[in-house]
């Protein structure tokens, strides 16, 4: 399923890559269109970095990565980097 793909830990890595190297390539360009393709890569780097996807609903599915890859069965995918998340008693706090 392709939308579990987009919305799996991977996809949304290569959203981000793809949406940084479009605002990259724009602005290295330093013309209108450029500026224009900079603008338009912001939306692959918010949605992977977000955890959305807005061709969800195209496909009958919901706008959250979540929601999605829960439809997918790809569960435990939700964090960008790959490790298990520190339990509350482990985790650092900030002392004033």
């Amino acid at each position: 399923m392709l939308m579990g793909w987009i919305a799996s830990r991977t996809g949304r890595w290569t959203r981000m890559l793809a949406g940084a190297s479009m605002m990259v390539g724009g602005l290295a360009r330093g013309s209108a269109p450029g500026r224009v393709m900079a603008l338009l890569g912001l939306l692959p780097l918010m949605e992977g970095a977000f955890d959305v996807c807005v061709l969800g609903p195209l496909f009958g599915l919901p706008i959250q990565g979540e929601a999605i890859r829960r439809k997918a069965g790809r569960i435990g995918e939700d964090s960008l980097l790959p490790h298990p998340p520190l339990p509350l008693s482990d985790r650092p706090v900030l002392l004033h």
